[in-house]
């Protein structure tokens, strides 16, 4: 049985005070703990950004790469190692701005992994622009005027490209995000959960008050049906005076691995590679 000191790091958490990563942060732990796997057969990858910090704090395999590229990589380790747990902890700005064009495509190939989007509605770790999500309106020190643009909305877009789970939690409760990560890693095949998370330097908006006086749970509604697409669109839309967490959208669908017909064979990290001469390959790429 593991506890969560098996996934604690000796790392020094360099977070503000009060931010909302640190729920998430307890939540993941939970999430592993419940899940029952040694942290050898749990890999994190992320970004760049405050949210990327995050596998630096937990005791486990981690990847910490490019802005807006975490995707690909946790795509990659997952279909060579199937029996890895893969996880991506991004903020909305490496997520939906610089790695859009991989949340696209991720989703389209419905690779097994899940993704935790701590969205701050603003970029953290260079002090305060604008973000994909940014509420209209909002003054940032770039958009003086507030922002003009209309914010992308994250999980509409998921379900309208066809992923298999789309859920939105919320970082200060702890037990309800941990629950939903552990649904999101059951789920068989791409999982994308939006965390609201506020950023208690950068934004003075979306503040722990202001989601705690909207947020409510939508899996609380037992004729809510998480399988009817039409419906999740229009949850997934609410937003303002109400905003809803939980499971918003749920459907099984192959997987990129079982298309490719990988799952009939053995992951690539067991294959024997002693007698594959590779100095043809260091050869052709020789100066």
């Amino acid at each position: 049985m593991m506890d969560v000191k098996d996934f604690k790091s000796n790392d020094e958490i360099a977070w503000c005070p009060g931010c909302g990563n640190f729920g998430i942060l307890n939540a993941v732990k939970k999430t592993l703990v419940r899940l029952g796997k040694p942290p050898k057969d749990i890999l994190l990858v992320s970004g760049i950004g405050q949210a990327a910090k995050l596998p630096h704090y937990v005791r486990c395999n981690c990847f910490n790469g490019l802005h807006g590229r975490a995707l690909p990589v946790a795509a990659a380790a997952k279909i060579a190692n199937r029996n890895l747990t893969v996880l991506v902890t991004t903020g909305d700005g490496d997520c939906y701005g610089e790695g859009g064009n991989h949340l696209i495509h991720n989703i389209r190939r419905n690779t097994d992994i899940t993704v935790i989007v701590h969205d701050n509605q603003i970029y953290g770790l260079t002090k305060g622009q604008a973000s994909p999500t940014t509420d209209p309106g909002y003054v940032t020190k770039i958009q003086m005027e507030g922002v003009i643009l209309d914010p992308l909305h994250p999980l509409e877009m998921a379900i309208a490209l066809g992923a298999g789970f789309v859920a939105r939690g919320y970082s200060l409760d702890i037990e309800h995000l941990s629950w939903l990560i552990l649904e999101g890693i059951k789920h068989k095949g791409f999982s994308l959960i939006d965390v609201l998370q506020p950023c208690v330097s950068f934004n003075k908006k979306n503040t722990y008050e202001w989601y705690t006086r909207r947020v409510y749970k939508i899996n609380d509604d037992s004729s809510y049906n998480p399988e009817d697409k039409i419906a999740a669109y229009k949850n997934a839309h609410e937003w303002g005076e109400r905003i809803p967490i939980g499971i918003i959208y749920r459907a099984e669908k192959e997987t990129y691995e079982e298309k490719k017909g990988l799952t009939q064979m053995p992951p690539l990290v067991e294959e024997q590679i002693e007698d594959i001469d590779i100095k043809g390959i260091l050869n052709e790429f020789a100066y």
